[in-house]
């Protein structure tokens, strides 16, 4: 039994990540910002590092997706929740001996040379340059920097504590049907984008259940987390070959109909 502790688990990706171990070889522990009333869960303030070290005792593996998680936000609003609150998950799990943190990085890390200039962070050039997971971070937004941040440290506490540690820079979380309403004029930057970072319910299923149990061959690992678009240009090869994620959708194919 695998005990795996979810920060963020009221939100759409954490939501799905509970979906992901449903099975019985894992007991999850769900820590939200709020109560709510439909998850069995304890609030947790991520900025309050003698709680994050209560909450991960007898944890195994943290998937830390707690974040101010908006790319317009400015820096006073993603300071303490993605700068302090990502310091306190990795301390906390290092000092509770965990096995693996899951950082929940972005895109937005990476996003700058492929966005249109002058329009939202979510815009796609004409013919974007290909993303390595290995290549330089760029981020676009106050957002972005603090998932940089967040994989120098994921790096960090890899190195110095022997921590197993994914960086997952995760894609665009959207249905089906709502990425088709993002996608009623093809052409568009914002369409560009949605097309290109997709990430389909299942897919996201898939992605965090591999980050968070493949067998990893080192550590950090900097992984891309999108679903297997035609219009990508995230590459998606090394974390298939790194995590054995298969990706299923294409957002292509379901704005085709199929």
């Amino acid at each position: 039994m695998t005990n795996v502790a979810i920060t963020g688990a009221a939100g759409n990706v954490g939501r799905k990540a509970i979906d992901a171990f449903s099975d019985d070889d894992h007991d999850l522990a769900l820590f939200t910002h709020h109560e709510t009333s439909d998850l069995e869960s304890e609030t947790l303030e991520i900025t309050d590092r003698e709680a994050f070290l209560e909450a991960l005792a007898g944890q195994n593996v943290l998937l830390h997706l707690a974040a101010n998680p908006s790319p317009r936000a400015e820096w006073d609003a993603v300071r303490e929740p993605n700068v302090d609150g990502v310091y306190n998950a990795f301390e906390a799990a290092a000092e509770n001996d965990l096995e693996r943190v899951v950082f929940a990085s972005s895109n937005h890390a990476v996003n700058m040379r492929n966005v249109v200039s002058g329009i939202r962070p979510e815009s796609t050039v004409g013919k974007p340059e290909i993303v390595r997971p290995g290549g330089p971070t760029d981020p676009d937004t106050y957002y972005g920097v603090t998932k940089v941040f967040g994989e120098a440290l994921g790096s960090y506490y890899a190195t110095r504590h022997g921590l197993e540690v994914v960086n997952l820079r995760i894609g665009w979380l959207l249905s089906r049907e709502q990425l088709r309403a993002e996608c009623r004029e093809r052409d568009g930057a914002g369409e560009r984008y949605a097309r290109a970072m997709w990430l389909s319910p299942g897919d996201c299923r898939r992605l965090l259940e591999a980050a968070a149990t493949a067998t990893l061959e080192g550590s950090p690992l900097v992984a891309h987390g999108i679903s297997d678009n035609s219009e990508r240009f995230l590459s998606l090869s090394e974390t298939m070959q790194a995590l054995q994620y298969r990706p299923q959708d294409d957002a292509e194919a379901v704005l085709d109909g199929e």
